[in-house]
């Protein structure tokens, strides 16, 4: 049996975006649905991708597409609960990036879920693989966290 995966702080990430929890989010238990967490942690990627110029979603040559995900969840949150998620740039490789998130309440020090995402960066035209842009390199690098 597999060890329980840590519960992060948020001293463990290097930004925090804001993002709105909506009525549609909780399910017929009384809480956000597992598979918004997902929706979370684009939105907190992509949002920073584009804020940094990394990203035009309409225009860019290279774009970023998830090709693995996953979430573990240590508390739950619901509508209308204030979120902010936690992120930090594990790993850069050529082509991919892997992000660590987590799922915090407003001003909670613990995280409510722990996700990661991978990125891996390809030509649009194409989808095929391609070497993440300089721009974009320096951006992540700048989202890693000892």
């Amino acid at each position: 049996m597999s060890e329980r995966p840590r519960r992060p702080l948020r001293a463990d990430f290097a930004r925090f975006v804001p993002v709105s929890t909506r009525w549609m989010d909780n399910d017929v238990y009384g809480h956000v649905n597992n598979v918004v967490y997902y929706s979370f942690f684009d939105t907190a990627v992509n949002a920073l991708l584009v804020a940094a110029g990394a990203l035009d979603v309409k225009a860019s040559d290279v774009v970023g597409l998830v090709a693995s995900n996953r979430c573990d969840f240590f508390a739950s949150v619901a509508f209308p609960d204030s979120i902010e998620v936690g992120v930090r740039v594990a790993h850069i490789g050529r082509s991919s990036a892997r992000y660590e998130l987590g799922v915090f309440r407003a001003g909670e020090a613990m995280a409510a879920a722990r996700g990661e995402f991978t990125h891996v960066y390809v030509e649009r035209a194409t989808q095929r693989p391609v070497d993440i842009p300089a721009a974009t390199r320096r951006f992540l690098e700048g989202l890693q966290t000892p």
